[in-house]
């Protein structure tokens, strides 16, 4: 089997492969955040309100009563932070790959063994993504205007910290987060590294010259097995971490919530949003693969 995309010659120093896994990977994340921050926000507004009848009348209603800016309500939590998660992702992902090659280095990795690896990038990358993401869900579902419970970020993170404390605060719905980045991440990379591998096998040509229109093709179909594969384990994420604390809190557990779902909503409450996260997945994951590979192979 040919090398990864990222990797174009082995390097003596497994510090230095690491540490441009790690860089590349952050670009990528930004990239990640900058195009699908406005489709995101639509997606959470969806999954945990009854007010939208659709995707569209989300979008409309955020337009007309919030703005346009409203599309970027909470960005910069993840512009700093899934840079950081995006590197971690790409840096585990590598890393574990690498181990499972030294374990047999005459055999390829199954694809068993890559979407393990993935799982673990998934995994290690849910320390920083579980509380990233539940104070950008919180700003983007908070009222507008006067009304606005958090004044940014940090605001965030204090109160929530003071209402739950660290664990039950910000970090709420840590457990579901840690199943699905597991799930989705090992189907993101799986799908990626079987296209690309069937692309190299089927036109006779190394990994590294696959051309990059393709590689970000293939990085947009991965996105799409991501959700379809990890989509209700988001929606409960999504549900736990707008919940309200003490008596207002709705759900007790992750159990709990998958409880309420079902017999308030049915198999239907378990994938609403969809639409509009399956528009955004390909172009962000075609740009974050696209960036990921032409940083690596402008620093290698």
């Amino acid at each position: 089997m040919a090398d990864p995309i990222l990797e174009t010659e082995p390097l003596p120093s497994t510090t230095s492969q690491t540490f441009k896994d790690l860089f590349s990977g952050a670009a990528g994340g930004i990239a990640q955040v900058l195009i699908g921050q406005p489709f995101d926000i639509v997606k959470v507004r969806l999954q945990t309100s009854t007010a939208y009848p659709s995707a569209l009348s989300a979008a409309t209603s955020i337009y007309k009563t919030e703005g346009p800016l409203a599309f970027y309500k909470g960005t910069l939590t993840p512009l700093l932070g899934i840079g950081a998660c995006v590197s971690i992702q790409f840096g585990a992902f590598h890393s574990a790959r690498r181990y499972l090659e030294s374990l047999n280095p005459s055999q390829p990795l199954s694809y068993g063994q890559y979407y393990a690896a993935g799982a673990f990038a998934g995994v290690a990358n849910s320390v920083i993504s579980g509380p990233i993401e539940h104070v950008r869900i919180r700003l983007q579902t908070q009222p507008h205007g006067a009304a606005r419970l958090y004044n940014g970020p940090l605001d965030c993170v204090r109160k929530l910290s003071q209402q739950g404390g660290v664990l039950g605060g910000l970090y709420r719905g840590e457990a579901v987060t840690i199943l699905r980045e597991a799930q989705a991440y090992g189907l993101w990379f799986l799908a990626f590294e079987w296209l690309m591998n069937a692309d190299a096998a089927r036109n006779k040509i190394d990994r590294k010259d696959v051309p990059s229109y393709k590689v970000a093709f293939y990085g947009g179909l991965a996105g799409e097995a991501l959700w379809l594969g990890s989509y209700p384990l988001d929606v409960i994420k999504s549900k736990m971490q707008t919940d309200g604390f003490g008596k207002d809190q709705k759900y007790k557990t992750m159990r709990d919530c998958f409880a309420q779902t079902w017999r308030a909503e049915g198999m239907r409450g378990f994938w609403k949003g969809l639409g509009p996260t399956l528009l955004r997945a390909m172009p962000v994951s075609a740009g974050t693969f696209a960036v990921v590979e032409m940083t690596m192979r402008a620093i290698n």
